[in-house]
């Protein structure tokens, strides 16, 4: 892929790409928009160093890409509700993303795509991990491809929202889903369920769905089809949910990890 306006360097041959070029904290002109879209497109996840983010600047960098979506989970930032916090410090029981997942694929519609900014990072530690469910997808035998392709899963918020909120009042989403679902823009196949979210396959007794389910994230677990992150202060990472898995690591407790992120909401249900 030829690029005009950035460099685009391929972190491995399956996902992520660092971008270079590019000054998010100014207006981005179409040119540069396509070509970032193209970029996570091709990349499915990619990322910029040395960026300058204030909230205002962050939105308009998440609506070149579509409308925002405001977190069906966890309330967002009083004067900037589209904008979620994401910290951790010495007092921290848990992290945000600590296990493998793709964003919010509970509701009716899950986002296309998140954009998070970090201008604050641990001295080491705090990487965040990302994989390719296409990948996974075309790894899997043409028979078990047959056999998942037209399956649905349930994936619910209940369970990963409630420990956290105390409004008793709150509900969350529940919503069916494609196993495999096919990129609206890219065309390809990818695996679309996920264990901080997916609790059933529809139609199946729960030994077998639940089988299926342990042997499918055991093979996305596989680090072949990952890229890893490390990050540096001001950095910023951008990743379609479409066909991607992401984790956290928490792994440099009592330090800080302090940040912000916008979700770009999706238009069309998994099909």
């Amino acid at each position: 892929m030829d690029y005009e306006v950035l460099t685009v360097k391929p972190m491995t041959a399956r996902i992520g790409a660092e971008i270079e070029g590019i000054d998010l904290s100014e207006p981005l002109s179409n040119k540069v928009i396509d070509e970032v879209h193209t970029a996570l497109m091709q990349h499915q996840v990619i990322f910029f160093r040395d960026q300058e983010l204030d909230h205002v600047r962050h939105k308009e960098l998440g609506r070149a890409f579509g409308e925002l979506a405001i977190h069906s989970g966890v309330a967002g930032l009083a004067d900037h509700p589209e904008i979620v916090a994401i910290h951790a410090d010495e007092k921290s029981k848990f992290v945000a993303g600590e296990n493998w997942h793709s964003d919010l694929t509970c509701n009716e519609i899950p986002p296309m795509g998140s954009i998070l900014y970090l201008p604050v990072v641990p001295e080491v530690g705090g990487d965040t991990m990302f994989a390719s469910m296409y990948a996974a997808y075309e790894a899997l035998s043409p028979g078990m491809q047959t056999y998942l392709d037209g399956l649905y899963a349930v994936h619910d918020g209940e369970h990963v929202y409630r420990p956290i909120v105390n409004d008793p009042n709150k509900r969350f989403p529940c919503n069916t889903h494609p196993v495999v679902r096919t990129h609206p823009v890219t065309g390809r196949k990818g695996i679309f369920v996920n264990p901080s979210y997916t609790t059933e396959i529809v139609g199946l007794g729960k030994a077998e769905s639940d089988g299926v389910l342990e042997m499918l994230y055991k093979h996305c677990a596989n680090p072949n089809f990952h890229v890893r992150f490390r990050w540096k202060p001001k950095s910023v990472a951008f990743w379609d949910n479409r066909c991607t898995w992401h984790l956290a690591v928490w792994d440099y407790f009592p330090q800080v990890r302090s940040g912000y992120r916008v979700t770009v909401a999706e238009t069309q249900r998994p099909a």
